[in-house]
């Protein structure tokens, strides 16, 4: 059964680096979607798809959710692209149901700041200011199906709008992670018995749903009859767009590096994802990650695309280069309710780059 899983995902993996269609890059709409505004798993981009878990795992890869042990609360807050004045804040709890299930639920919501009002009469300004308003509400459920298979489903509703015009969608995400052991013998003891459960492979699909489009007054236009004399007002249909679907294949792998030691403190963990994006170029994401025991976890990433290299030949403002950090310790010394710390960096150029700042409390028995 774990090579038959195992082959599936490497299949699916030769199926995607075949696809893509670089002539549709930047024909999506609402690009928000895929804009991660978790601290934790920001810290090293799309690497963390087979391994990630609890609530982030709503944006990664959902089946990572059902590994919630209770309930899960994050706020976070980024500075995108800094000196854009675009601020974005995320905040989502989970919880545990029983029997192996899990329900979570997200929003996020970007602040623009306040833009000029500009019109044919008045294209200085002059005559106030309106906020544009994206908001993205995502709902989720995953499950535990074996101790070595879980995988979940969400669906997310997304806002875009200013004074006179609007856009509303739905989109489905889906993911499923497997974790395994590389070698193991139930006749273990020591560095070899904690090597249990080492292995991760995941997958997941974002973004599948119908098309939307704009409407609203603000694509009305009044036109006069040159025979008349009269006015009417003539509304116009905005085209629709579809929404940026990518899917993520994945693959980590934990070194124990307590080998003496059946309570492992040091963790090392190495990870690959390849990104198959159907608007925009395919990446290929490293990453890793460095725990020590459960309060300190240190992380690096990059993410390559064709033409990331050069300024020239680049399709977005990201290098590729991310990093972050996690500090997490319980609230009492009897307490399982721990409190957490997270901080995750993403390189661009122009602009000073994304920060993002999170706050968590996992909340135990």
């Amino acid at each position: 059964m774990k090579k038959i899983i195992i082959l599936s995902i490497l299949l699916s993996a030769t199926t995607a680096i075949m696809a893509g269609n670089p002539d549709r890059i930047g024909q999506a709409g609402a690009t928000q979607l895929n804009i991660n505004g978790w601290g934790r798993s920001a810290g090293w981009g799309w690497a963390s798809v087979s391994s990630v878990s609890g609530l982030e795992a709503m944006y990664s890869n959902i089946g990572g959710l059902a590994y919630t042990p209770k309930t899960e609360i994050i706020f976070s807050r980024t500075a995108w692209l800094l000196g854009s004045d675009i601020n974005i804040n995320t905040f989502g709890f989970a919880q545990n149901l029983g029997g192996n299930g899990v329900l979570g639920f997200s929003v996020m919501s970007y602040d623009l700041g306040d833009i000029p009002i500009t019109t044919n009469e008045q294209p200085d300004g002059g005559i106030g200011t309106y906020k544009p308003r994206f908001t993205n509400l995502s709902a989720a459920y995953s499950k535990q199906f074996t101790r070595e298979i879980s995988g979940g489903v969400g669906f997310k509703i997304f806002s875009e709008s200013i004074t006179n015009v609007k856009a509303q969608g739905l989109g489905l995400d889906a993911g499923i992670q497997y974790i395994t052991t590389l070698r193991s013998n139930p006749k273990d003891k020591g560095y070899n018995k904690m090597k249990k459960n080492d292995v991760k492979f995941g997958v997941s699909l974002k973004n599948i749903g119908p098309d939307a489009a704009y409407s609203g007054d603000g694509l009305s236009v009044k036109r006069t009859d040159p025979e008349t004399d009269q006015q009417a007002t003539v509304s116009q249909r905005a085209a629709s767009f579809n929404l940026p679907t990518l899917m993520n294949i994945s693959a980590s792998y934990d070194v124990r590096l307590d080998k003496n030691n059946e309570t492992y403190f040091h963790r090392f963990t190495p990870a690959f994802t390849f990104t198959n994006n159907a608007f925009s170029a395919n990446q290929f994401t490293i990453g890793a990650e460095y725990g020590y025991k459960k309060m300190l976890q240190l992380r690096a990433g990059y993410g390559y695309e064709k033409g990331i290299l050069n300024y020239d030949t680049r399709t977005n403002a990201f290098t590729g280069i991310t990093g972050g950090f996690t500090f997490e310790v319980p609230v009492s010394k009897d307490s399982e309710t721990t409190f957490g710390l997270d901080y995750a960096y993403r390189h661009s150029n122009p602009f000073g780059g994304s920060h993002t700042f999170g706050v968590r409390l996992n909340i135990g028995e």
